[in-house]
């Protein structure tokens, strides 16, 4: 009896900290997507930058976010899931030091492009990690924590970014992650047991091919509209034409290939279809003001 209440009590403790773990890597990616906006004029004027220039700062990082965090199942079949976690936060956190060492606008957006990149695994691969660490009777609970943490980091943003701001310095807003990173890596380390590696896995690579030029002409018409006046701009209505056509295609392409790049019987699950819709709503209401204002009204 006490071996076993002995084990049960390592279990929990085990459990505890890959939640702490897997909590601060989910709130230090999602904290990026609201943190830079009230820093942008900071950033502007140090940069000698133009709205729209300062812009491809919040940009680029989301395009990257939206493009490569489909990639997340292939690649952590492929080398682990443990192996890609702790390699995102390494990433993402080196990423974010860099940005606040950057000294020019091209410098910035290319580490913040760095970013989004490490950063598109952190969310689904800490869902997937709670799930597999929890009991099925336990994972409304798990989720719950999940969400809290996904939840918190868009809403403290602006008022932790404009506090570091006022009194430190814009740079601060990216320095802050390497705390939340340090800590999360080593939790990782410590507490998640890798994954099997599936070899046999195929990537599709036109599909992602099509997606991504779909998302990426998707955010560019809605991040540019406002400065370029929507449909009476060339640029706007190119994007939109590259956006519908590469989802047109992407849409066919999926039902007729025998290893699709997402499977379209994922939609018949009804739980996954709500939980669309609904992260749909939240991402208007949380993340909208990032595309459909002008810089200069953000944060």
């Amino acid at each position: 009896m006490t071996s076993a209440a002995t084990g049960q009590a390592g279990q929990a403790s085990r459990r505890t900290f890959i939640t702490l773990s897997v909590m601060l890597a989910t709130i230090m990616q999602a904290l990026d997507t609201t943190i830079a906006n009230v820093a942008l004029p900071h950033m502007q004027g140090a940069m000698g930058a133009t709205q729209d220039q300062i812009s491809w700062v919040l940009t680029s990082y989301i395009v990257a976010a939206a493009i490569f965090m489909p990639l997340t199942g292939f690649i952590s079949a492929r080398i682990g899931r443990k192996r890609l976690f702790m390699w995102s936060v390494a990433g993402f956190t080196v990423a974010s030091m860099l940005c606040g060492a950057a000294q020019s606008l091209d410098q910035i957006v290319l580490f913040r492009l760095l970013q989004g990149i490490f950063g598109a695994s952190l969310v689904p691969l800490s869902q997937a990690v709670l799930l597999d660490t929890y009991p099925p009777e336990k994972h409304g609970s798990a989720m719950a924590m999940w969400g809290i943490g996904v939840m918190v980091g868009p809403i403290l943003g602006p008022s932790l970014g404009g506090w570091l701001t006022e009194y430190y310095n814009w740079r601060w807003v990216f320095y802050i992650n390497l705390p939340f990173g340090l800590l999360a890596w080593f939790g990782l380390a410590a507490f998640i047991e890798e994954t099997k590696i599936d070899a046999s896995r195929r990537f599709d690579l036109l599909g992602f091919a099509l997606l991504s030029l779909g998302i990426g002409a998707l955010q560019m018409a809605l991040d540019r509209g406002e400065s370029q006046n929507w449909f009476a701009s060339r640029e706007i209505v190119i994007e939109t034409a590259l956006m519908v056509m590469a989802f047109y295609l992407f849409v066919v392409h999926i039902f007729t290939h025998p290893h699709p790049y997402i499977e379209p019987a994922l939609f018949r699950d009804r739980n996954f279809s709500v939980g669309l819709v609904f992260i749909f709503i939240v991402g208007i209401i949380l993340l909208a003001t990032m595309t459909l204002l002008p810089p200069s009204c953000r944060g």
